[in-house]
């Protein structure tokens, strides 16, 4: 029996207009009375905590692609694998030396580029101001990553933006491979986070601490940085949306996309009682 659902948000829980369908809000929310539910994201915690809110959970939250847990409830980060202050600089310097547009999450805020923006952060930023100051995402923009760096006393992770060919070299320098796991989140855009960071990792061990065990868990996500916790979960559900590989690494196929209410018909067959 599934007693823990995990659940991504982009492309999952979330639609292709950042909402979340009727049908599997309400789900989500009446499952969590009886069961216990947790979302585990590449966002920032900043950037999920409207969902959160929304679905009405009391659960902490994994972020950035299983770097931190964070609890809403204490504003405390839990545990964390962050990055360390002389990798985040020499990573800021490769990533200029390669011309690649950076975005870097730090404790409490997303940071990209006056000078050399990524445009989807641009769109980020609309969109976090129809909130409340009180749960508005924080998105800024630095001349300068290196000092903001060196004051950070986090930095969760980086993600890189440029051509195919160069995000593949870059992901293949020797450095970057020893110091980091890369994921792609877009078709040219790779988040980076601290070497042994993953979804499924920091699920595991989340799972173990408060008394379960990968047979009670139900994951559910759509892009290659679910793969891991699709692998780790009792039984790992990819979204109709999701690509081959994420399917070929999941046990069961949502009927649906996330556009629309399969996620809820999902949840009422695996979590009936």
């Amino acid at each position: 029996m599934y007693t823990l659902l995990a659940l991504d948000l982009d492309g999952t829980v979330l639609t292709d207009r950042q909402t979340i369908h009727p049908n599997v809000k309400a789900s989500i929310q009446e499952i969590s009375k009886r069961y216990h539910v947790v979302i585990v994201t590449g966002r920032h915690h900043t950037a999920a905590y409207p969902y959160y809110l929304e679905l009405g959970l009391t659960t902490p939250i994994l972020c950035c692609n299983g770097t931190y847990i964070y609890d809403y409830r204490t504003n405390a980060v839990l545990t964390h694998n962050a990055i360390n202050r002389h990798q985040a600089l020499t990573f800021i310097d490769l990533a200029k030396k390669h011309q690649m547009k950076l975005v870097m999450y730090t404790t409490n805020a997303m940071v990209y580029s006056h000078n050399d923006p990524i445009t989807y952060m641009h769109t980020l930023k609309e969109w976090s101001q129809k909130y409340p100051s009180s749960q508005r995402p924080q998105i800024h923009q630095t001349d300068d990553f290196k000092a903001l760096a060196v004051t950070e006393e986090h930095i969760w992770k980086f993600v890189i933006e440029g051509s195919p060919s160069s995000i593949e070299h870059f992901k293949n320098y020797p450095w970057i491979n020893a110091n980091f796991n890369g994921e792609q989140s877009w078709s040219n855009r790779v988040d980076f986070a601290a070497k042994g960071n993953s979804k499924g990792n920091l699920l595991s061990n989340y799972v173990e601490h408060i008394g379960y065990q990968a047979c009670h868990v139900l994951a559910v996500g759509d892009n290659h940085n679910d793969i891991s916790m699709l692998q780790y979960a009792g039984l790992g559900v990819a979204m109709l949306n999701a690509d081959h590989t994420v399917k070929n690494n999941a046990q069961y196929i949502c009927k649906t996309d996330n556009n629309h209410d399969g996620l809820a018909q999902l949840f009422h067959e695996k979590f009936k009682g």
